[in-house]
């Protein structure tokens, strides 16, 4: 999979410019034909808000969604 440069992806810059700072962390690589998120998030809320902040930037791609969930336990 070819990986676009974050500056210069839409779908990137949104993610890179969104106002919530766990979405800024997460990874993108974009292909012609998909666009895979990963990294990982303390939520499955915020897994979601991810995915929606790429889609409308797809452009017809296939989306692969593969952030990870990863809940801290209360102490």
């Amino acid at each position: 999979m070819t990986t676009s440069t974050l500056e210069q992806s839409p779908a990137a810059l949104a993610l890179r410019h969104s106002p919530i700072p766990v979405l800024r962390k997460l990874s993108l690589d974009e292909s012609d034909s998909a666009v895979v998120i990963s990294g990982s998030v303390p939520s499955y809320y915020f897994k979601q808000l991810a995915q929606e902040a790429v889609i409308p930037l797809l452009a017809g791609r296939q989306l692969y969604n593969r952030v990870t969930v990863v809940r801290q336990l209360s102490q």
